[in-house]
């Protein structure tokens, strides 16, 4: 359709161009009384005949240079082309405006070639006048409001959304079976969007499928932590449909997506933490949080624990906080399942967790013992 449309308005030029300059031409070469060809119907036909056989030729480049052309207009904003356009307009009248005065003069080259300079450049000047100040034409032209100091807008500051504002929260599936993330999340400290993506859904589900009945509960307790969240008041939860087929392990289709999204993966696997970490994938995780909130001891503090079981070294003894922290006793095996006051030795910071060191307050035995070698000497 293009090509007949180019093809019809080539047509119709040459017929225009064929009465307006073959005259000239079979005057030159000597025909000029010729009626049969120095007329206007002939002359026409000609005209037209020749810009048809051209448009055979040139409608396929003058239909890809439109294409082109069409292309890079809807790139830009309607904003920019208007002021441009504005702009052009305004610098062409200054142009012929200026160029009148010069078509006066008998001067060869400044009637003819300078008034047409000199609307090109002013009309280019004009273009980028209108498109490069685009902000300063809006403010000029916008109506100016009356500010009133009552009104709540004006109250507001003016501030702009940052790139780490309310960034994504990517959940691994380790981190949902744990079930803390729902409590950290209805605390309100994790902020922003939580995300779910559809193939951590798809891995959990094959959890509380599994023919192991332990892994059935965690995989559905990690259901049971998703519906808790999405029903949380307060709390943005959002499904991920997207999948990367190319990528076979969860792991790495979370890293990618994190990349995708510019999120934050939240996970309590240490694997998935180091490698998000080489990648550059900001990551969060759980045991990070909850070694970093346990109460900090220091030593010579006595506390009361009980002695569970036997540690790995002679004479040693186990036991635990409320949050799962160690604690070897020095000597504890002579307490076993025994509730006993212990002062803190010192304290080690593992990638594991936390271990606290310490001897019991009051070692009976050992004060007995001096006492009754002591007393040997005596005698």
């Amino acid at each position: 359709m293009q090509k007949r449309v180019i093809t019809l308005l080539m047509v119709i030029a040459g017929a225009s161009l064929g009465i307006s300059f073959l005259p000239t031409a079979w005057k030159a070469l000597g025909y000029s009384n010729n009626n049969w060809l120095n007329n206007y119907l002939v002359n026409s036909l000609l005209g037209a005949l020749i810009f048809f056989l051209l448009s055979l030729l040139l409608a396929k480049y003058i239909v890809t240079g439109l294409r082109r052309i069409e292309t890079k207009l809807s790139e830009v904003s309607l904003t920019y082309l208007l002021f441009g356009a504005v702009g052009a307009i305004i610098g062409l009248t200054l142009g012929v405006i200026l160029s009148t005065p010069l078509y006066n003069l008998e001067l060869p080259f400044i009637n003819s070639v300078v008034p047409i300079l000199l609307m090109i450049i002013l009309g280019y000047l004009g273009f980028r006048m209108g498109t490069t100040r685009i902000e300063e034409w809006k403010k000029i032209f916008t109506p100016k409001q009356k500010k009133t100091d009552s009104a709540p807008e004006s109250q507001l500051l003016d501030r702009k959304v940052e790139d780490h504002f309310h960034k994504y929260k990517i959940l691994d599936t380790s981190v949902i079976i744990d079930g803390r993330i729902y409590d950290i999340a209805k605390s309100g400290f994790l902020e922003g969007v939580i995300l779910i993506p559809n193939f951590v859904l798809y891995e959990l589900q094959y959890i509380a499928d599994s023919g192991d009945s332990l892994k059935r509960v965690r995989g559905r307790r990690g259901l049971d932590i998703l519906n808790s969240l999405q029903k949380e008041e307060g709390i943005t939860v959002e499904m991920y449909d997207g999948d990367f087929e190319d990528i076979t392990e969860v792991d790495s289709k979370l890293i990618k997506l994190a990349k995708l999204l510019d999120g934050v993966v939240v996970t309590n696997d240490y694997n998935l933490n180091k490698v998000s970490e080489f990648q550059n994938v900001p990551v969060l995780n759980i045991n990070a949080l909850a070694n970093a909130v346990k109460p900090v001891v220091i030593p010579g503090e006595t506390m009361e624990v009980l002695l569970v079981k036997a540690g790995t070294e002679r004479q040693q003894g186990v036991a635990y906080l409320d949050d799962g922290t160690m604690i070897v006793v020095e000597d504890g095996q002579h307490y076993m399942n025994e509730r006993i006051q212990v002062v803190v030795t010192s304290a080690l910071q593992t990638a594991a967790g936390r271990m606290i060191f310490a001897k019991p307050a009051h070692s009976g035995r050992g004060i007995d013992g001096a006492k009754g070698s002591a007393n040997k000497k005596e005698k």
